[in-house]
This record gives structure tokens, C-alpha cells and sequence, in this order.
């Protein structure tokens, strides 16, 4: 059944501009306001921010589609990429970068969206920490090259297991080995290649930094007026 609340009228406006941009200018961008249409309900309810409008047996039912629909997306994509790369397409790269950027973000929302910040800023500087490490292992196999390029993504993960304990210098030195990190990478070009490596690894890390700075709901609690 069809809800009308200022979610749907919201929703219709947006696909109303989508279908007049593709008819005035031919756009490929009213996809994008077609998506936004569509998945503005359910993604306002997974951020907490429209419940009210969605009841249970919705928000279940956005789940399970949600899911169903991801996994189908990626396999998709995986499929389109092995027989691009095949093929000799250079464009190969961007399907598996779109690949690589949702389960990225699929994985950090699933943290995020836990609301324990504190545990979930932990958990994502850790991980970043390994993932970034396994790439140079791959990269360079079991050598002083390895050694030296790993070093610093050890430092990140020692940075995430001390956050438990000072979170709020942690959360500063990781706004800062970000930044220096970004400047590090950007400075090699802004090609597609550069920069998503810097959203990839960057975002995450920024996002920590900023949950490390977020009082646990206990302390909040506890907190003097």
C-alpha cells in the first residue's frame, strides 16, 4: 500500500524533475534523481530519520529487497567485468572500482549504523589498517619493501586498539595522519586511480576519527547538566 506523507510527495517531486530533465535535456543525470525518488523512504528509515512514516513489516521488507538487490547488483557487475576485462576493455576498471566503493560502503554503514560509535570507530581504523596491510603483502610478498610500506598501516592498527583507551588523542591523530595521507596521495594526480584510493581509504578514516569524539550514550548520561 502506498503511503502518501511528505516522504511520498518528496519522493514524486524528485521523479517529476528526473522525467523533465530527460525530456528537456536528454541527461543521463535524471537516473540518478530517478534512484533518489525511489530510495528515499528507505534509506531516510535506515538512518533513523523518517521511522514514523515506515512501520515495521516495511522496514523488514526494505531489508530483504535491499539485500536481495545489492547482492544481485554485484554479481552483475562482477559478471560485466570479467567479460569486459576479457574482452581487452580499459573501462574494465571503472566496473570494479563501482564493485569495490558499495562494499566499502555496505561494510561501513553496517558499522555505523550500530550506533556505537566508539566500537565502530575502533573497528573501522583496524580495518582499514588490515586491509590497506594485505594490499601491500600482495603487492610485494614477504620482503624489506613490504616491511617498510607496511609500516605505517601497523601504526593504524595500533592506533584503533589504543582508541579504546584514549579516544579523543587518537581521534586527533588520526584527523591529522588522514590529512597528511590525503595531501600524499592526491599529490600524485588526480586520476580515477588517485582518488579512489583517497575516498576509500581516507572517508572511512575521517569518519572514525570524528566517532572517537562522540561520548559513549553512558557518559552522556552521566554528564553534569
Amino acid at each position: 500500500m502506498i503511503k502518501i506523507d511528505a516522504v511520498f510527495w518528496s519522493a514524486l517531486g524528485i521523479f517529476a524533475i528526473a522525467i523533465a530533465l530527460f525530456a528537456i535535456t536528454g541527461d543521463q543525470n535524471w537516473l540518478l534523481l530517478m534512484l533518489l525518488s525511489y530510495l528515499l523512504r528507505p534509506t531516510l528509515a535506515s538512518l533513523g530519520m523518517a521511522k514514523r512514516m515506515v512501520d515495521e513489516r516495511q522496514m523488514l521488507i526494505h531489508y530483504r529487497s535491499g539485500n536481495i538487490a545489492f547482492a544481485a547488483m554485484m554479481i552483475a557487475a562482477v559478471v560485466v567485468a570479467a567479460v569486459r576485462s576479457a574482452a581487452g576493455d580499459p573501462n574494465a576498471e571503472y566496473i570494479n572500482i563501482i564493485i569495490i566503493v558499495g562494499i566499502s560502503a555496505k561494510a561501513l554503514f553496517n558499522v555505523l549504523l550500530v550506533k556505537d560509535y566508539q566500537k565502530a570507530s575502533r573497528t573501522i581504523i583496524i580495518g582499514v589498517g588490515l586491509m590497506a596491510l594485505l594490499f601491500v603483502v600482495m603487492s610485494h610478498g614477504l620482503s624489506l619493501e613490504t616491511l617498510a610500506e607496511g609500516s605505517p598501516w601497523l601504526l593504524v592498527i595500533a592506533m584503533g586498539v589504543l582508541a579504546k583507551k584514549f579516544p579523543r588523542v587518537i581521534g586527533s591523530t588520526v584527523f591529522l595522519a588522514t590529512t597528511v595521507l590525503l595531501v600524499f596521495i592526491l599529490g600524485k594526480g588526480f586520476t580515477l586511480g588517485q582518488i579512489t584510493t583517497a575516498l576509500l581509504i581516507c572517508a572511512p578514516l575521517y569518519t572514525a576519527g570524528a566517532c572517537l569524539f562522540i561520548r559513549p550514550a553512558e557518559e552522556s548520561e552521566l554528564a553534569p547538566a
